[in-house]
């Protein structure tokens, strides 16, 4: 897996503080991408020990929430194998700490994927343009959906995804 950067102490890809591993690789290339950089695979650089020890010294933090896995897209053929060890290794280490993805594809093409389990919450969806509201909370266009993953796997019927609402309510009164 090869990935383009790793940041610290952001607020803007899910809930609370996190830090964001900015993978390489992306068959969606959705126009006005904010990270076109990262569509190439073979872009950015080698994951390897030192960049998973920098994310594992971040989430050491009792103040960070968890890790979000962006990109790119997690779920690219290229980044499948090594983000499902790292978010395997990430449970296991932090138990509770939160795991968010986004991804272009729909909850509908990857909810049986091996790695679902392991996420707390998913974005999934294309980035459309023409649905761009930059009042959103979590997600850049209209069409994205912030799924519950837990909520939504120990349900009734884990093809309908269960919206995660998280600290939204306290955010708007």
């Amino acid at each position: 897996m090869r990935y383009h950067n790793i940041t610290k102490d952001d607020m803007l890809n899910g809930d609370g503080l996190r830090v964001v591993l900015w993978v390489s690789g992306c068959n969606h290339c959705c126009e006005g991408c904010q990270n076109p950089v990262t569509w190439d695979p073979n872009g950015g650089l080698l994951f390897d020990e030192a960049a998973k020890q920098e994310i594992f010294e971040e989430l050491e933090h009792d103040y960070i929430s968890g890790i979000t896995f962006s990109g790119g897209d997690p779920m690219h053929s290229a980044n499948r194998m090594d983000v499902k060890e790292l978010m395997k290794e990430i449970k296991e280490k932090y138990p509770d700490k939160t795991i968010w993805m986004y991804t272009g594809a729909l909850w509908e093409e990857v909810k049986d994927s091996p790695i679902m389990p392991m996420v707390d919450v998913l974005v999934d969806g294309e980035f459309e343009i023409d649905k761009l509201d930059p009042k959103l909370l979590w997600k850049g266009s209209k069409n994205q959906r912030v799924i519950d993953v837990k909520k939504t796997l120990a349900g009734d019927d884990p093809g309908i995804p269960v919206l995660y609402c998280g600290d939204y309510e306290r955010l708007v009164h």
